[in-house]
């Protein structure tokens, strides 16, 4: 199980300390007190759902959902679902440079929301220069934990403004977790879309499901259960080799899946729930039945909560941005290369994403100033939620047919696309599937 357990930090922080979360609690406890507690129940079921179907794909393929794609889709329709995961990456990304800005400003006054969001473009440049996916997992381990220390970070904040909260009946707390009336109303679904696309984020199905590959890969190796693997890439063009993707064997697959499920499912009704009732909690208790409670932002609970909260919300929401940017680069890479095979040192990758991500950031901070962000942030949200159906609709059609969820017993051994046919290779090689190209198993 501890060997486990930094796996799903990751994609804890991915769906819970992001800024968009804020922006959407924020507004439905000051709106609609602890009724919406339910829905964030509800988008953590969900949550655990889809990634519980990423962990499978991942577990039991060996490929992540951007590999899934090319390997077993049209090109054109991998193309479309490309194209929304990029979309899905960059609305999450424009959260982070928002909550960055805004934590920075709270923080620092003398920083304006302009500058903010520039300075945001070197949130995580030197972090991302020591992760890399396939090095030693020493290496990936002290990167996992590095992200650990930051949920727990936001985790102490709110422990801290959750203790100065005076005047709040546990019980309407509890009671809000049951289905509610007004959850029907118009303004109501809007912010419920909010929260599950704050919470059942896109682009963490992507990490989920590649995120288990280096585990069952070390499990094979540490049991001499894999083969060396085939060359591929730049170097084996000329043989027709496009690239050799890693299937697990089948004990590899035994000893992590029930254990990733149930990790999983620990960390998001602990973390997740906490962290989002926390955030409506809050809120409520600092806006509920005030002027300001219909224009509520981030800004408005730092300007009303007192003096001693108010640094804790801030430092949690600054901790927020800079983890989720650092997991949103990460997917941008397994996107792009899964997708693509379209390979990017993970510095560029941040430049590219960043880049777009604060062009539409810095002209609503300067044109409209705090309400324009918290706008963008609530609206980033609802595409998010937008965006859902297009990457778990490909999810659930590859974990529910048989074809890709067939495990076949002994080593684990490797998938080679073939560009062309009458490729030899050493070993023993069987059809797997035909798509653009071939695809060959090679086991050594």
């Amino acid at each position: 199980m501890v060997a486990f357990m930094t796996i799903k930090y990751q994609k804890t922080i991915a769906t819970i300390l992001d800024p968009g979360n804020y922006a959407t609690d924020i507004a439905a406890g000051a709106s609609y007190r602890f009724r919406l507690l339910f829905i964030v129940l509800l988008a953590n079921v969900f949550a655990i759902f889809f990634q519980s179907l990423a962990i499978k794909l991942g577990t039991v393929s060996g490929l992540n959902l951007a590999e899934a794609g090319p390997a077993f889709l049209p090109r054109w329709l991998n193309y479309i679902l490309y194209f929304f995961a990029e979309v899905a990456i960059i609305a999450t990304d424009i959260a982070e440079v928002i909550g960055f800005a805004i934590a920075l400003n709270l923080l620092i006054p003398r920083v304006p929301l302009v500058a903010g969001c520039a300075i945001s473009i070197a949130d995580v440049m030197v972090i991302l220069p020591f992760y890399r996916l396939e090095k030693s997992m020493k290496g990936l381990r002290l990167f996992e934990y590095f992200i650990m220390c930051l949920v727990l970070g936001v985790v102490v904040c709110f422990c801290i403004q959750l203790s100065l909260i005076k005047d709040t009946p546990i019980g309407q707390v509890f009671k809000g977790y049951l289905p509610s009336g007004a959850i029907i109303e118009q303004e109501c679904l809007y912010q419920a879309c909010g929260i599950l696309g704050a919470t059942v984020m896109p682009h963490c199905l992507y990490l989920g499901s590649g995120i288990v590959q280096p585990r069952l890969r070390d499990y094979d190796a540490r049991r001499e259960l894999l083969p060396l693997e085939p060359m591929s890439g730049a170097s084996s063009t000329n043989d027709g080799v496009n690239k050799a993707y890693y299937i697990p064997s089948l004990a590899a697959i035994r000893h992590s899946f029930k254990v990733s499920i149930l990790e999983l499912a620990i960390a998001l009704f602990t973390f997740a729930l906490f962290i989002n009732s926390a955030i409506l909690v809050v809120a409520r208790a600092s806006l509920y039945n005030n002027r300001e409670a219909l224009e509520a932002d981030i800004f408005s609970i730092h300007d009303l909560l007192s003096a001693s909260i108010s640094p804790a919300g801030a430092l949690a929401l600054l901790l927020s941005g800079v983890s989720a940017g650092i997991v949103c680069t990460i997917v941008g890479q397994i996107v792009s290369e899964g997708a693509l095979n379209w390979k990017l040192r993970p510095w560029v990758r941040r430049l590219v994403t960043r880049s777009i991500s604060i062009s539409p950031s810095i002209i609503i901070a300067g044109a409209v100033g705090r309400p324009g962000l918290n706008t963008a942030l609530n609206g980033s949200q609802v595409a998010l939620s937008i965006v859902l159906p297009f990457v778990t609709a490909p999810l659930i059609h590859f974990t529910c047919r048989d074809k890709y969820m067939t495990v076949q017993p002994g080593m684990g051994h490797f998938l080679v696309e073939v560009n062309r046919p009458g490729v030899a290779f050493f070993g023993r090689s069987v059809m797997a599937t035909q798509g653009d190209g071939e695809w060959c198993r090679q086991d050594g």
